[in-house]
């Protein structure tokens, strides 16, 4: 729908009305700013399905947590950026999106963004490589990789102290580049 002139408002008019709970406003707020923020969101999940989701996510948020909106700190289109911005990568980092994209992959036909031709499994055999990790650091890459867990979740699940399950991942990480960088 597109916006109509008497709805184009100032930033700062447009802060007083959500300031003041007034809920006309969140379609004047809509109509501003939706098609950049779902084009943030987009960029970042790279599905389209997926990215109205988490934009509507994103408006729910913006309207429900609006009194922690700082105008000294920055401008609402930037902290509206900013909510859309973390939304999407906890998307993406969700335990849901991860299983979707390796179960509609092929249904996607490479739009998931881990895409078929970014990565083929045939040009490396990952097992193969992952068996050059300390068996430490095989567990969580194998954990978080494979099964799809979080660090916090391995932590509580395998008892093993947060901090740990993160060094450890990062040592095997930066061990995993150094490898790949020697295999160009």
């Amino acid at each position: 729908m597109p916006t109509q002139p008497a709805q184009k408002i100032t930033e700062e008019a447009l802060v007083a009305r959500l300031r003041s709970r007034d809920s006309s406003v969140v379609s004047v707020l809509y109509d501003m700013y939706s098609p950049a923020l779902y084009g943030v969101v987009l960029q970042i999940v790279k599905v389209e399905e997926i990215a109205e989701d988490v934009l509507q996510d994103a408006f729910v948020k913006i309207w429900g947590s609006f009194d922690r909106y700082d105008e000294s700190k920055g401008r609402l289109f930037t902290w509206m950026i900013n909510i859309c911005r973390n939304l999407a990568i906890d998307k993406i980092r969700s335990k849901e999106y991860r299983m979707r994209g390796s179960m509609d992959g092929l249904e996607y036909n490479g739009q998931v963004g881990f895409a078929t031709e970014a990565f083929n499994p045939e040009h490396i055999d990952i097992r193969e490589v992952l068996e050059k990790l300390n068996p430490d650091q095989k567990q969580i890459i194998d954990l978080m990789y494979f099964e799809g867990l979080t660090q916090s979740e391995i932590a509580e699940n395998y008892n093993i102290p947060l901090g740990t399950v993160k060094t450890r991942a990062r040592s095997a990480v930066k061990f995993l580049s150094r490898l790949f960088k020697g295999r160009d």
